[in-house]
């Protein structure tokens, strides 16, 4: 009997874990969590060195994108994802997403995206009314 080489990894819990490095990538995987509820979000952010790729595996996520000056976030732009298809979101590009219950995403990025290359900008109230709207429209 032959043993298979493959690695299998999996994440049923809620949030984010990286399951594989190998070389400059990551793959990741993004489950439902709380904190991305709509009425949770508080901020933006983006990545310095490197883009970073989404696909949505199950359930319903929305990425939103914002233009970003200074402390002033604007322009928020809603992308509802379609399960199966490749989401890119550019370096320098600030976004945040929201899940529903249930939702699981995978994530490819690289290994070394960390907070010191990922920088975030509080969203204001008014910010997070049209996250909140936007949400409402599209699930």
């Amino acid at each position: 009997m032959s043993t298979c080489p493959i690695q299998v990894k999996e994440f049923e819990e809620i949030g984010y874990r990286p399951l594989v490095d190998y070389g400059a990538w990551r793959v990741a995987m993004l489950n439902y969590i709380d904190e991305l509820l709509p009425e949770n979000i508080d901020n933006v952010q983006q990545h310095s060195d490197t883009d970073e790729v989404f696909v949505l595996l199950s359930g319903q996520c929305i990425l939103f994108t914002a233009d970003v000056r200074g402390e002033t976030v604007s322009d928020i732009q809603a992308c509802p994802m379609e399960a199966g298809k490749v989401y890119n979101v550019p370096k320098g590009v600030y976004h945040t997403h929201t899940l529903t219950p249930g939702a699981k995403v995978l994530i490819v990025e690289n290994v070394d995206t960390n907070d010191n290359n990922s920088p975030k900008v509080r969203l204001s109230p008014d910010n997070r009314k049209e996250i909140i709207r936007l949400t409402q429209e599209l699930l």
